[in-house]
């Protein structure tokens, strides 16, 4: 029975992992707009937290949750943009923990974005709906 089963639901995998890589890319791209609209303040809020110059990470980050996000919804460069988005929700989860925030609201969505940034570097864009896939 249960073997009908993972073979009725590995059906839906590609799809599953479209779903994956458009939630997520969305969510760095949601998160990066605003910093873009203020560039000059997300340096200096990177400055402020202690990622000094912040002029290099606040711009860095920026770029990758922008672009990367909006390249990973294409499924363009999926794994390698995932590992750079991994380190960051990694070290974005260690900062807060340094600060003392709790896990409930405090840095389990960043876990949850490490998560699925970790799915996606062990199985790329996927070849259902990824433009990577279909230009390589």
């Amino acid at each position: 029975m249960y073997a009908n089963l993972y073979i009725i639901l590995s059906i839906w995998s590609p799809a599953a992992l479209f779903v994956l890589r458009v939630v997520l890319g969305a969510i760095f791209v949601a998160h990066g707009w605003p910093k873009i609209k203020n560039i000059r303040q997300t340096q200096i809020n990177f400055s402020s937290m202690g990622f000094r110059p912040g002029a290099v990470w606040g711009t860095l980050i920026t770029l990758l949750e922008f672009v990367g996000g909006l390249a990973v919804i294409l499924g363009i460069l999926t794994q390698p943009l995932a590992i750079l988005f991994a380190v960051e929700m990694l070290v974005a989860t260690l900062w807060k923990i340094k600060q003392g925030k709790g896990f409930v609201d405090g840095y389990e969505f960043d876990l949850l974005l490490l998560a699925a940034a970790l799915v996606l570097i062990t199985l790329g864009s996927g070849a259902a709906y990824s433009l990577g896939a279909l230009l390589s």
